[in-house]
Parts: structure tokens; sequence; C-alpha cells
């Protein structure tokens, strides 16, 4: 299968002009729902409104185009908000676009190494963990706007400093910018009960805006605090210097990372709603191009957006025609309507990443994972999420990750056995029992030998009447480099006594490795047999 193989090629082969009108209804609601959704994130991410709806545009028709999903909306989403507040904060606007045009490089180059299928080994208790901590710390960004406080001083980016900021100043609550963000969330909740043929965010903001206007409250509005355009977004590019790529070089791994994550869980979600298999490895091609293209045109990083791509499967989208749609839409709202932007509310737009972030907390798994999970993966999922919130989402991903890996490792160094047979009286005993010479010993062997488990082969004893050890290792299926080095002590041990190694039933893998180390040809050739009755016969006959 070639690497890079854009989905939309391979859909217009079959295209019709029925599955036409479906992506272009499911391409227009999609546009209805992103609209809000990609001004509120572009603002909780510090950049200016229309940034967001550059990214919409840009990086929703360049994965439609290019991505491996034949369902995939693209564009600004929650998980990225307080990541790309942080870039802004340190290294400016500038900063972010040079960091985002590198993730674009790296998942493009991840893709091409086809790192696709590397999604399925990152614990689903880690996802849980920072997807809940993103939720939370896009809430604690949000009070301050819902709430209509003002602060003293500088707005603060930590999340932790944004709840000290929020509730130190809680005595500057506005009573009106709370009706207005209540109202709004009520709208957000409530309404899709009623029909989700009509996006609840636009009614919201409809609805939010109507109340501030008409009552001529004293509520803040986008327009307060930004000067909006309706032009279309001009290319430029950052500076490429050597400092400025050293300075966002984590950053943009951040981005990259995150991206591909969040892209291709929005794949193995859709796969679930259409039956349809995504290209894991076009796709993050197709994202790297995607943020590229966003950043050189003024937008932000940009990822598969699961709630748009859910909307876009179940008003009839099929194919990426349906995410083109979207973006055209979008860009004729762009020039027709951004000047209307102006008058909605701050409240409006908190209250919609509120509703975004209570939807993507997954506080119902979180739970049952306490409950049900052993109580190591608990406690990943409860420190992934705890860093998430008090440092960031790299760190958490990397201890997480970490974390999950020595716990595996535990497991399987639990798992791991060697066991010797014991001596029977078979006059005794169950005759059926297979005899066995004295200066005959043979050890049962079962798990993988690794680095964490190599010292176990040590256990093994060489007493002075034993002539042949027999290692059974039916049950190893796999030896590392540490496993080898214990073995050939052992042979080099049994070598000065006079005693022979003898393997039994060695499977492919750990065979590979013995054959490449030299190992199998110090044991000797002869001294590997299929099985335990080969072994032993061969032992009898030393």
């Amino acid at each position: 299968m070639k690497i890079f193989e854009p989905m939309l090629f391979s859909d217009l082969k079959k295209y019709s002009a029925k599955q036409f009108i479906s992506d272009l209804i499911a391409g227009i609601i999609v546009a209805i729902i992103a609209l809000p959704l990609s001004i509120a994130l572009a603002i909780a991410s510090g950049v200016s409104p229309e940034a967001g709806i550059y990214t919409a545009i840009i990086a929703g028709f360049l994965t439609s185009a290019l991505g491996g999903s034949s369902v995939q909306i693209s564009g600004p989403t929650a998980a990225f908000a307080t990541i790309v507040a942080g870039i802004v904060a340190k290294s400016g606007v500038e900063g972010l676009a040079l960091a985002t045009i590198l993730a674009g490089i790296f998942l493009i180059i991840m893709g091409f190494l086809k790192l696709g299928s590397l999604i399925r080994f990152i614990p689903y208790t880690i996802t849980t963990g920072f997807t809940s901590g993103i939720a939370v710390t896009l809430v604690i960004g949000q009070l301050k706007d819902f709430f209509g406080v003002t602060y003293s001083g500088q707005a603060p980016i930590e999340t932790l400093e944004k709840a000290h900021a929020f509730f130190q100043n809680i005595g500057s609550v506005n009573g009106q910018a709370v009706i207005v963000g209540v109202v709004c969330l009520l709208i957000l909740f409530l309404f899709p009960k009623i029909t989700e043929k009509i996006p609840a965010s636009l009614v919201a903001v409809l609805v939010g805006t109507g109340m501030v206007s008409l009552f001529k409250m004293d509520v803040n509005t986008i327009g307060d605090l930004f000067e909006l355009s309706n032009s279309l977004p001009k290319p430029s590019l950052p500076s490429f210097s050597p400092s400025a790529i050293t300075n966002v070089f984590g950053d943009a791994i951040t981005i990259a990372v995150l991206a591909c994550i969040e892209s291709l869980l929005s794949c193995v979600v859709a796969d679930g709603m259409t039956g349809k298999l995504h290209r894991s490895n076009t796709e993050i091609i197709g994202q790297g191009i995607a943020n590229i293209g966003s950043a050189i045109f003024g937008g932000i990083p940009a990822t598969g957006a699961i709630a748009r791509t859910a909307a876009n499967i179940k008003n009839g989208g099929r194919t990426p025609v349906s995410g083109i749609i979207h973006s055209v839409f979008l860009l004729l709202v762009l020039v027709l309507l951004m000047p209307y932007a102006s008058y909605i509310p701050m409240p409006a737009i908190a209250a919609i990443l509120i509703s975004v972030a209570y939807n993507m907390c997954q506080w119902r798994q979180f739970v049952e994972l306490i409950k049900e999970s052993p109580k190591s993966d608990t406690i990943v999922m409860i420190v992934t999420f705890l860093l998430t919130v008090i440092f960031d989402l790299v760190i958490a991903i990397e201890v997480g990750i970490v974390a999950s890996c020595i716990l595996f490792m535990k497991r399987m160094s639990d798992e791991t056995k060697i066991k010797s047979w014991k001596y029977i009286d078979t006059d005794t005993e169950d005759t059926l029992l297979m005899p066995l010479p004295e200066h005959i010993s043979v050890y049962e062997l079962s798990g993988p030998l690794f680095f964490a488990v190599s010292e176990q082969i040590h256990s093994i004893k060489i007493k002075d009447f034993t002539r042949c050890i027999v290692l059974r290792m039916r049950a190893v299926p796999a030896i590392d480099t540490d496993g080898i080095h214990g073995l050939k002590k052992l042979l080099d041990k049994c070598s000065k006594k006079g005693v022979t190694v003898i393997f039994s039933h060695v499977n492919e893998q750990p065979l590979k490795a013995m054959k490449k180390s030299g190992l199998y040809e110090i044991a000797g050739e002869k001294n590997f047999c299929a099985n335990i009755d080969e072994a032993i016969s061969r032992a009898s006959s030393i």
C-alpha cells in the first residue's frame, strides 16, 4: 500500500450526484457549527478571532483534500487552546507560526516513516487522563469572561495562576455577564434535546447577542476586545533563524504529537460510525500539510475535530467533498458576515467553550476506570490528569507513558517464571509421569526473558551430580539482549563444570536472537531440540 494516498482521489472514482447533495448539506451544517467554535477557540488561544476562521478554512480544506479519512473535519480544537495561548505568551504570534510549520514538517516525516500505527501504543488511561485535564484547564480559562470578572493586572497564562487570579478578583463579578453566560449555557445543553438540526452553539450566540443589544447590557463583546477584519488571509512566513527555531522546537514537537494523537483518535471514532477504515499515515501527512498551510495564512495549529467529524457523518457526509464544502462556506462567511461577529458577547463565547470542555472531559469514562481498572492504571490516569492541569500536556504524556511502561514491565516480570521439574518416585506416584534420570535437570521457562527478569536465570542450580540441564522454552515468546547475556553466562558456568545445556522447543524470536548473538553456535546445533521428549532423549545419550 502506498504511504501517501489521499482518500479524496479514491472516493471521487465512484462519486455520484446524490452523494454530492448529501455532502453539500453536511458541509454547510458543519460550517455553521464550526463558525462560533472557531472564533471561541481562537480567543481562548490568545489570538484574533479571524485566526480561528482562517484555520478552519485552510486546514479544513487541505486535510479533506490530502488526508487519509473520508469524513474527517479539521480545524482549531479545544486540546490546543491552552498550549497555543502559552506559546503566544512566550514567543508571540510569529513564534506560534514557526512552531506550527515545524510541527507540520514533523507530522509529514512521521507519516512517511509509517508511524501512524503507533497511536495504539498510547494507553486508554493516558488519553482519558489528559483529555479530562485539558477540559478542566479550558473551563478555568473561561471563568473570567463567563463571570465578567475584571483583573487589575495582566491576565495570567498558567492554569493554576488563572484560577488564583479569578478567586482573587471574584468581587468584581458582573451580574449581567453571568445572566448572559447562564442563558447561553442552558441553551447549549437543553436545545439539542429539542432538535439537533439547528446547531445549539449558533442559537446561543444569536440569543446572547440579542440580549446584550436589546437590553443595552454592560457586557464585554468581541468588538470591545478585538478589531475584526473580513479580509482574506495573506500568506507570510516567519523568521527561520536558528535561535527562533531553537526557542520553539519543543513547542513544535508538542503540537505534532498532539495533532497526531487527536487526529487519529478522531479517525478511529469516524471508522466506528461509518464502517470505513482510514489511512493513518496519509492522514498524518495531510494534517502536516494542513498545519503548514494554516500557519502560512495566519491560522493556528489544527487537528481532526471529533465533534465536527461526528456531525459531518450524522448529516450525510461520506466523502472529503463535504469537508471541502465546509471550508468554502466558511470563506464566504468570513467575507460577508465577519464584521457582525464583533457584537457577540464574551460570556456567550465562554459558555460555548465550557460546553465543549464538558463534552470532551469524558467524566463518565473517568469514573468507570477508577471503579473498574487495576489501582496501578488508575494512578497513571490520575497522575496524567493532574500533571496536565498543573503543568502541561507534554509532561503529562511523558510521565504517563513512562509510568505505563514501568507497570507493563512489572506485570511481565511477574509472569516470567523459571521452575524446576520435581523428582517423583514413579513406583508410588502417577506412572504416567515422564521418568527422569537423576543426573538430568529440567527447568520450565515461561514468560518473556527481558532485562527486568534476566536475573532469574541465575536461580538455575547446578548440583554435583548434574550432567545435563534441559531448558524447556515453549512458553517463552521473546528474549532480549539481557536474556541472551544471562543464558550465555549460564552456558559458560555449565561448561566449566562439564554440564551440557539442552534447549527444548525454542520459539521463533528467541531462536533468531540466539543465532544472531552466537549463543546458538556456543550451545551447539545438536543441543536444540524440537520438543521435551527429544531433549530428554538427547540428555540421556550424553
